[in-house]
């Protein structure tokens, strides 16, 4: 995706506006795979979708549990990478997940924010990767203040 200059964004159109992330039309899909892995035994199901306007049975990789809350927008909003949650699957032959998306996930970046936050113009960038270093995390603490980044920590912030 990355190689062919696309970001999470081209499939996902509406992650930065809605709490939820869409899955992508056969036909966004095809605006590509009609000239990319055109004949990739993995494209079948997006081109049979394409030829009979039957949707796609895609596997749901990244589900957020019934009981908890989540809002896609309002985490690449202010800074969180798609990356940090979903890893970098422009490097995987088959989505997976690459994060346990637990409470215990959760709870680590809210509670510490500003070793997840970056600029946003990297939010979507498949090759950026955790922030680790010192100048990471003061450019972190600096986003955090900026945008005044409250994570909810309390179990009723995301257990609605």
């Amino acid at each position: 995706m990355n190689e062919v200059g696309l970001d999470c964004r081209y499939c996902h159109s509406n992650v930065d506006k809605s709490a939820h992330s869409n899955v992508p039309t056969s036909q966004t899909c095809m605006n590509c795979h009609s000239i990319i892995k055109t004949n990739s035994p993995l494209l079948a199901p997006v081109r049979e979708s394409y030829a009979t306007g039957e949707s796609v049975p895609w596997v749901w990789i990244h589900k957020t549990p019934d009981y908890a809350y989540f809002n896609h927008s309002a985490h690449v909003n202010r800074g969180v990478s798609c990356v940090e949650c979903h890893g970098k699957i422009n490097e995987m032959d088959v989505v997976s997940h690459q994060q346990p998306l637990s409470m215990a996930f959760c709870l680590e970046c809210h509670r510490n924010p500003e070793t997840r936050v970056r600029d946003p113009k990297d939010v979507y960038n498949l090759n950026s990767s955790t922030i680790a270093d010192k100048s990471g995390v003061e450019a972190g603490l600096k986003f955090v203040h900026n945008w005044n980044i409250k994570p909810p920590q309390s179990c009723s912030g995301c257990h609605r």
